[in-house]
């Protein structure tokens, strides 16, 4: 590690993501850089009443916010529940939202204190959020409503591919014009932050607030219990998987129905390389059919649930949580979903036979954000009103609150420490910054088309099916919407 990298974090055993440790980046804010001291040092205690708020759980400081806008209305004679009491009818500006906070997110209660704490200070608007959770029918849906002209005010989407066709309707406003207008938006979030949230034409459109990281979750606990090494390689991988099932322990939650694409993204990173999953070609290559055989050979040695084909990724969730299961290959938005944070510890993807990527690497980065629409854009009301509630989500002390929630999350803008972080969270932040590299999912360079085909095959070729043809038939899909981008891993 260089010397200007050891500079901006405090200690090796837990490391604030400044410019998420990405290759060839300058920490940089626009309009201003903050002081190396500010950036570094721990949480300070916060004043009374912020002390309230911090160290809370999400789902607490969440109600902790209701309960004090709550308070504040009933002083003013209103008896009523906190969204009747602030309701929009006696508001100036209505905002419809939607956003992708909602399920087991760990910004969801975060998402929903700043939206009741805005309306609370801004009286004038009442914002009608849209909070669910972002499967692929929820991506759909948005996409659909654009094509019909029921496009929100403000979205909370992603940024990468996913977002083409969004992107193609020409319905969002840009950075630059926003700016042009109000030019301290977005101007706590690090400029790289706003680059590697550009769209794929290369403009940027949304606002980020953190990114993410997936890693397989483990129960050390469990591990030790049988007399087993973690899994850092494919043979004591599938020693792991054996061991498991002769205890009656799951050893690998996973739900191929709902989310099935970790292992095999993984899997494809693992045996193609860096350079053969990024720019895959025009055809699948035998990398990738060899991905999709050791994905076989996972089911076939029991290393998932018997009805994984039918549960649902929350489900799969609780299973390892209630130690039913072993491992969970998850991102950091599972992160505030552990409850044993002493025994739980993130590691890179295990080893494969003749792999290509370097040991370690880790996929994750920024591929979300907040846009304005030029629905409201155009009306004058709403636009300032936008304008200021998606800088009440991205600014300095909103990124804090997203980042402390998401587990040593990627952060877009400058971030303070937690003081005593948990082992867990000291375990995620380490993993993620000894990554030799890290690399965007594969969805985020794929055509919705593509990846809505290969969700939809996993299951089968899990099963014994043809992995070669569900790779024909993606890239075939592929094809014909322009095929992969060409993204390097640097770039973000």
């Amino acid at each position: 590690m260089s010397d200007e990298k050891k500079e901006a974090f405090h200690s090796l055993r837990y490391r604030r993501h400044k410019e998420p440790v990405l290759p060839g980046e300058a920490m940089q804010t626009r309009g201003k850089k903050p002081a190396a001291k500010e950036t570094q040092t721990r949480r300070k205690k916060p004043p009374a009443g912020e002390a309230q708020m911090r160290g809370k759980k999400p789902a607490v400081r969440a109600a902790l916010a209701a309960g004090a806008v709550l308070t504040a209305l009933a002083a003013g004679g209103c008896g009523r529940r906190v969204e009747t009491c602030i309701g929009g009818e006696n508001r100036d500006v209505t905002l419809r939202t939607v956003s992708m906070s909602g399920g087991t997110a760990p910004g969801t209660g975060v998402y929903e204190e700043i939206r009741l704490e805005f309306m609370a200070e801004n009286p004038h608007i009442y914002i009608e959020d849209e909070m669910q959770t972002s499967d692929e029918q929820w991506k759909t849906g948005v996409v659909t409503d654009f094509s019909v002209g029921n496009e929100p005010d403000v979205l909370q989407f992603f940024t990468d591919a996913t977002a083409n066709q969004l992107v193609a309707m020409d319905k969002f406003v840009t950075i630059e014009e926003i700016r042009e207008v109000y030019p301290e938006y977005a101007a706590d979030t690090y400029d790289w932050a706003l680059k590697q949230a550009a769209n794929q034409d290369g403009v940027s459109r949304a606002v980020p607030t953190v990114g993410f990281w997936e890693g397989l979750y483990v129960n050390q606990e469990l591990f030790e219990r049988c007399g087993l090494a973690l899994p850092y390689d494919w043979d004591s991988l599938l020693e792991a998987v054996s061991v498991f099932r002769e205890n009656g322990i799951v050893p690998v939650s996973c739900a191929l129905a709902n989310v099935p694409h970790y292992w095999l993204e993984h899997l494809l990173l693992y045996t193609a390389g860096k350079e053969g999953y990024l720019n895959p070609g025009s055809i699948a290559p035998k990398d990738w059919v060899q991905a999709v055989s050791l994905f076989q050979i996972l089911r076939e040695a029991g290393a998932f649930p018997e009805d994984t084909d039918s549960i649902t990724n929350e489900y799969a969730g609780e299973l390892f949580v209630s130690k039913k299961a072993a491992m969970l290959l998850e991102g950091s938005w599972y992160f505030s979903s552990v409850t044993d944070t002493e025994h739980t510890l993130v590691i890179p993807f295990p080893g494969v036979p003749d792999q290509k990527a370097e040991p370690g690497t880790v996929i994750g980065g920024i591929t979300s954000g907040f846009y304005i629409t030029r629905r409201a854009w155009n009306d004058l009301q709403k636009r300032d009103a936008a304008v200021k509630y998606v800088m009440a989500h991205t600014g300095r002390e909103a990124v804090q609150r997203y980042y402390e929630a998401g587990g040593s999350a990627v952060a877009a803008a400058p971030v303070t420490v937690p003081e005593n972080p948990s082992p867990l969270a000291e375990c995620a932040a380490e993993y993620v910054e000894n990554a030799p590299e890290k690399l965007l999912p594969t969805d985020s360079r794929m055509e919705p088309e593509a990846y809505r085909t290969l969700i939809a095959g996993i299951p089968e070729v899990s099963a014994g099916g043809s992995g070669k043809e569900l790779l024909e038939r993606v890239f075939a899909a592929s094809g014909r919407k322009g095929g992969f981008s060409n993204v390097q891993g640097d770039d973000y």
